[in-house]
């Protein structure tokens, strides 16, 4: 993404052919009108060589000056607007302007030199950074004669957030930091689920007292119940490699903005759905780059959390295949932490950071973000053969995955087997 900025004159005002045409052809019919004694031909020349000179004696300002104006630099998937501002001493003004729906910096309109704030219209289709309008202009002096440009102005663009999906939430593992979530703990506290019914000791508050229970033993009892408690989710996020369904397009090289439909888009939109919906009932989560450990966010909670956790995606799509190496640091995930692991397993890094963190005691899902019905590579003969390797390859992670006490789904976008299996990974086993 690029602030604002003005772009750089490459040159000072020139003539064109326009104004070579004009000293020519009004010099030769001056002339000619005189050593012929022809009265029409001077008046023709006469007019058109004057002011050909006149423009010359009186040249436009200084260098025009082109600048945009985001309303936003930091946005929603869908349509924004921006003004573009042409500061320009002439009479005609080319300038390109984008285009709603379509990439690149768009076709040039030819507009009056006065109409110097244009509005424009910014429609972005995928998350991520890029490209909005590069207003690259050319000014006309008068009559067309004089111009300056054309001028390669700078791009201009808004850091997109990912989208959020609805999702319902499951109960997650309780860490007892604080006594104001939404989950069960094992240990006693204020809530309104029962734990256990017990005798009556010294401390105990009077409004826990079961009365029922007191007057059919005899002796006073009281109420005790399940503290409630947040919990701590980290997202891991393995944004190494981003793949799309066609094989014959991989790349792990970044782009600055996902690939629409493959691993990175899908593994960003599972990550925001997950952290808006549990980020919604008070639990505390963070998130981690295991391709860039550098660029992880601390566990947090609210509207910011969530923000903040927007703006390091594209962050991290930025940066995305930046490195070979899965890393998941002890200190990123807190302990007691869920894991949730969102890869599409095209090697055995990210597997073993999977297993590593249930082995530390983690509970961990794993979520298959690999674009579904993928596309041999038709040019070579041995294309099917490739993805046929591929995909045995990856059924072999998963297997192993799931050996290890870790279980795996695949992302389908709305899917809300995810809480599900949150709830089924975190349930204390007997």
């Amino acid at each position: 993404m690029t602030g604002p900025g003005r772009a750089r004159p490459t040159g000072a005002w020139r003539g064109t052919d326009a104004l070579a045409r004009g000293l020519l052809l009004g010099v030769v019919l001056v002339v000619a009108g005189v050593l012929a004694h022809r009265v029409v031909l001077v008046l023709f020349g006469a007019p058109l060589l004057l002011t050909t000179v006149l423009a010359l004696l009186r040249p436009p300002g200084g260098a025009p000056d082109a600048r945009v104006r985001l309303l936003s630099r930091v946005g929603e998937i869908g349509k924004a607007g921006a003004v573009v501002d042409v500061a320009a001493d002439g009479e005609l003004v080319a300038v390109r302007l984008p285009v709603p729906g379509r990439e690149g910096p768009g076709p040039v309109h030819l507009l009056p030199a006065g109409a110097t704030a244009i509005g424009v219209v910014l429609d972005r289709s995928t998350w991520g950074d890029g490209l909005d309008v590069r207003p690259d202009h050319l000014v006309a002096g008068p009559d067309g004669l004089v111009v300056h440009g054309p001028v390669t102005a700078p791009e201009w663009g808004r850091a997109i957030l990912p989208p959020i999906a609805p999702l319902p939430t499951g109960l997650l593992p309780a860490r007892a930091r604080g006594l104001v979530g939404v989950h069960r703990s094992r240990g006693p506290g204020d809530s309104v689920e029962l734990r256990d019914i017990r005798a009556f000791a010294p401390g105990d508050r009077l409004r826990r007292v079961d009365w029922r229970v007191s007057l059919r033993t005899g002796n006073l009892h009281v109420r005790e119940h399940h503290a409630e408690t947040d919990a701590d989710v980290v997202l891991a996020l393995d944004t190494r490699a981003d793949v799309e369904a066609d094989v014959a397009l991989w790349t792990e090289s970044g782009r600055g903005s996902p690939r629409p439909g493959g691993s990175l888009d899908l593994a960003a939109r599972a990550a925001v759905s997950l952290a808006a919906a549990y980020l919604r009932q008070g639990d505390r989560v963070g998130l981690v780059d295991l391709g860039r450990p550098a660029l992880w966010l601390r566990p947090g909670t609210g509207r910011r959390q969530l923000l903040a956790l927007r703006t390091r995606l594209v962050a991290c799509a930025r940066v995305a295949g930046w490195s070979q190496r899965a890393v998941l640091d002890a200190r990123q995930a807190p302990t007691g932490a869920v894991v949730v692991v969102l890869s599409p397993f095209l090697d055995d890094e990210v597997v073993q950071v999977a297993v590593h963190a249930a082995r530390r005691g983690h509970p961990v899902l794993a979520v298959d973000v690999l674009p579904a019905a993928l596309r041999p590579d038709r040019e070579t003969a041995w294309g099917p053969a490739v993805l046929r390797v591929v995909e045995l390859e990856h059924e072999v992670r998963v297997t192993a995955l799931r050996s290890h006490g870790v279980p795996v789904i695949r992302w389908d976008g709305e899917s809300a087997a995810v809480a599900t299996a949150l709830h089924a990974t975190t349930r204390p086993r007997r």
